[in-house]
């Protein structure tokens, strides 16, 4: 290929991961990462740890990674949980977040992995206001 295909290849890459519908989902689906792709560095790094320290001592606390239950609860409590992302399904798959519901942790353990899920959600919000010009 010459040079003028590889650039234009480039430049449609670069205009369709600066959509915000794309922004959106590298930020759902990883942490930080929809900061990352507008260039807030500082940002994009913070919240990808601030996440992922929050969902690690949640899956420590033994936890619970709940999956999709019949009711409004059960509802907003996968919501919840799966607002953080990739993490949330690589810890389905890996079969990390049974929960251990006698443990003293474990209530906190489900508090620390729902706010991981809900602090995500709100950070898809920013990088959608970021992306779209509302916000810097």
């Amino acid at each position: 290929m010459d040079a003028l295909t590889w650039w234009s290849i480039l430049s449609y890459h670069r205009t369709l991961m600066s959509h915000p519908v794309w922004i959106c989902v590298a930020a759902w689906f990883v942490p930080g990462a929809g900061h990352l792709l507008l260039k807030k560095w500082g940002r994009g790094i913070a919240f990808f740890a601030v996440i992922m320290v929050l969902f690690v001592c949640g899956l420590a606390m033994e936890g619970r990674l709940f999956g999709f239950s019949p009711g409004f609860f059960g509802l907003l409590k996968f919501t919840a949980g799966a607002g953080a992302g990739f993490p949330y399904f690589l810890g389905k798959l890996m079969a990390w977040g049974e929960g251990n519901v006698p443990g003293y942790g474990y209530e906190y353990g489900n508090t620390f992995l729902f706010t991981a899920g809900l602090l995500n959600m709100l950070l898809v919000v920013d990088a959608f206001d970021i992306a779209r010009g509302r916000k810097q």
